[in-house]
């Protein structure tokens, strides 16, 4: 095989609840995480060493690649020289929430896995996801999941959103260990757990139970994500929630027609998005 071309999704989380500070720095939280059809492209091509390039030049200049640390992890735990040039077309704003980073690194954990032919099961592969971040695990496998721990216990949900998905980034870098310093840990009234497809499909009665333990710190913080989820909600959207720490907003439409109306508004000051039904 001498080139390799995957698809990263992204997500966003239908409810995200901090319950309590664990003893070892992290939190323990529940949510569902939802991929969506917006995908960063990582193509692999065996190279006489290892490089990486982007079309984002921020993830040129990054010290903080999660690519290149999978890359390094599966180095380390293969002892084998990785010689690969990956190339990473960026579709999936950087710290908005939306998973990306996270989402690049377990396709590259796989991916490198696959086209070097480490023979890393799939036991190991979770191991060094979770070594990566709370979230890589769910992308080795992104289908709708229950979540909790840090996020790395997964349990898979028959869930499918049968309505127009519009996703919003007002373009706010909203750093994740800022927003779990600033947090209050608190006991959620709703378990995430009990979701069902029922609840989906009445999104317009979501608002009493799906909720984003992180938008009152950010919402304080921000005030422009604040009015711009007032903005959604003042349209004719059935349900709007910000997406993990943020900075992004999505909402769910009865149909598309409504869905792209707001979007037009919008998409000359913001990113936007659009996953039809």
């Amino acid at each position: 095989m001498e080139e390799l071309k995957v698809k990263a999704p992204a997500k966003v989380n239908l409810g995200l609840h901090v319950i309590s500070k664990r003893d070892d720095g992290y939190h323990n939280i529940e949510t569902i995480f939802y991929p969506i059809k917006l995908y960063d492209v990582l193509t692999f091509n065996k190279s006489k060493s290892f490089r990486f390039t982007s079309d984002n030049e921020e993830m040129n200049k990054s010290s903080d690649n999660l690519i290149i640390k999978a890359k390094d992890l599966l180095e380390e735990e293969t002892k084998q020289k990785i010689s690969v040039h990956i190339h990473l077309k960026k579709n999936i704003p950087i710290g908005g929430g939306l998973g990306g980073g996270s989402s690049d690194a377990a396709a590259a954990l796989k991916s490198l896995n696959n086209f070097m032919n480490l023979n890393l099961d799939d036991i190991q592969l979770k191991s060094l996801a979770l070594r990566l971040g709370s979230d890589v695990p769910f992308f080795l496998d992104p289908k709708p999941c229950f979540a909790s721990s840090r996020g790395e216990k997964l349990e898979q949900k028959d869930l499918k959103i049968n309505y127009s998905i519009l996703v919003i980034n007002p373009v706010i870098h909203i750093s994740t260990k800022w927003a779990y310093s600033n947090i209050i840990p608190k006991a959620p009234v709703f378990n995430l757990e009990y979701l069902t497809q029922k609840h989906l499909d009445a999104p317009d009665k979501l608002s009493g139970t799906i909720k984003n333990d992180f938008e009152d710190i950010v919402f304080e913080k921000y005030p422009e994500i604040k009015k711009l989820k007032g903005e959604l909600n003042e349209s004719s959207a059935l349900f709007v929630l910000m997406s993990g720490s943020g900075s992004s907003l999505f909402a769910i439409y009865k149909d598309n027609l409504s869905a792209e109306q707001i979007m037009n508004k919008l998409k000359t000051k913001y990113f936007t998005f659009l996953q039809k039904n």
